[in-house]
Order: C-alpha cells, then sequence, then structure tokens
C-alpha cells in the first residue's frame, strides 16, 4: 500500500510539474495584436453658401381689370395667363441651419387676357416680360431647403385691343411666396416655387385708348427651376 501511494504522489508531481511547464511556454508565445480600431467615416453636411446660376420655367395665371377713369365703367376682373421661362441668379449665406440670400431673375412672358365687358371688341391686357429681386429665407435640413421669399417685381404691361392704339408701361410692384429647394448632387439644386405678384395699375392716356383706362395685373405664377451652385 506504501508503494501504491507513494507511486501516485510521484506521478501527481509530475503532472503538476508539466502543466507548470505548458503554462509557462503558453505565456512566452508571442500574442497576436488586436486589430486597429476602423476610422470613424465623416460625412460632411452639404453646404447652401455661394454664388448661384440657373433657369426657371412655369405658368402664370391671374386678374385683370380695366376702368374708364371718366365714367367708372369697369370691365370687371378677366383671366390673363401663359406660360413663361427665364433666368436666374443669386447668393446664399449659411448660420448653422438658417439660410439668407438674394435673388434675381428674368423671364420672358406670353401671359395675356380679354374682354369684351363694356369694353370694345378684345379689349387684351398682355404680359411681354417680367423679373423679379426678392431676399429668400430658409432652413436647411442638410439637402433639403423650405423658404419664404419677398421683394420686388417689374414688368412689361401692354393694354390693347380693336379702335386703341396699343400702350404699355414698365410696371413696378411688389411679390412674395415660398417655395422648396433640394440639392440632388454636389453643385446642383432643383426648386419649385409660388409667387403672387402686383403689378399695380397701368394708366392709358385718352389720345392712346380713346378714353382714359386704368388697368391693373395680379399674378398667380407656379414654376421650377435647376440652380448650379459656384
Amino acid at each position: 500500500m506504501k508503494k501504491i501511494e507513494l507511486k501516485k504522489l510521484v506521478l501527481a508531481i509530475v503532472g503538476g510539474v508539466a502543466l507548470g511547464a505548458a503554462a509557462a511556454d503558453a505565456a512566452d508565445m508571442p500574442q497576436r495584436p488586436l486589430p486597429m480600431p476602423r476610422a470613424p467615416v465623416f460625412v460632411p453636411f452639404f453646404s447652401w453658401t455661394g454664388f448661384y446660376a440657373g433657369i426657371n420655367a412655369g405658368y402664370a395665371f391671374g386678374d385683370t381689370n380695366w376702368t374708364n377713369t371718366l365714367t367708372g365703367i369697369t370691365t370687371g376682373d378677366f383671366n390673363a395667363n401663359g406660360f413663361m421661362a427665364g433666368g436666374t441668379i443669386g447668393y446664399n449665406l449659411q448660420f448653422g441651419s438658417a439660410i439668407f440670400g438674394l435673388e434675381a431673375d428674368f423671364d420672358w412672358s406670353g401671359l395675356k387676357g380679354a374682354t369684351n365687358a363694356n369694353c370694345g371688341p378684345n379689349c387684351e391686357t398682355r404680359n411681354t416680360w417680367f423679373a423679379t429681386t426678392r431676399g429668400r429665407i430658409g432652413y436647411a435640413f442638410d439637402r433639403f431647403m423650405p423658404y419664404v421669399t419677398a421683394g420686388a417685381a417689374f414688368g412689361d404691361v401692354k393694354l390693347q385691343g380693336t379702335g386703341i392704339t396699343a400702350h404699355s408701361d414698365t410696371q413696378v410692384g411688389w411679390t412674395a411666396g415660398l417655395g422648396i429647394e433640394y440639392a440632388f448632387l454636389n453643385n446642383w439644386t432643383a426648386k419649385l416655387e409660388y409667387l403672387y405678384a402686383d403689378l399695380g395699375s397701368v394708366n392709358c392716356p385718352a389720345a392712346n385708348c380713346i378714353v382714359p383706362i386704368e388697368a391693373s395685373l395680379q399674378l398667380n405664377i407656379a414654376r421650377g427651376g435647376f440652380n448650379y451652385k459656384f
């Protein structure tokens, strides 16, 4: 019995020494380096700051009214409508998410409307060109920007009809509206816009219009456009 117990003790000691040596060898083995942490990817926000130029096109529909200033007889409001197309320039300045800008545009206009009510045949109001100079205030959701806009409106208003010598004036009025703009590429944006414009009243003297006429013109303009940001 003593020999068996002594043999077990020797085996236990030898086994312990072997395990210790294996553990020491494992500790001395070179450790595999941990992978380097992946650098964070920085995705910059779109900046609206800068000059831009572009094109626009749309449709205008509105009301015009002729009044005989001697008798007070009026045609009442009648419709005037037509297509518009032209160019745009502007500048935006961004502070955080707030956008402040100035924009100007000049459009060819095919707007016209005619009536026979309390007027000689085919009393017609035409608008041959239309332009604005406006301020814009927007709020940027990265590449998407809704905005409001207001400023001055300019346009040529022409009166003509049977027995009437054509008369035109360059009118100065006001405009206001709203829109949305989206940057679909780093330098290209697309926009949709609505403007209301009042070009005031044109006074046609009796020498041109047989009787003195005062004519008004108000417009609703829906248009889209593309801009290139420099």
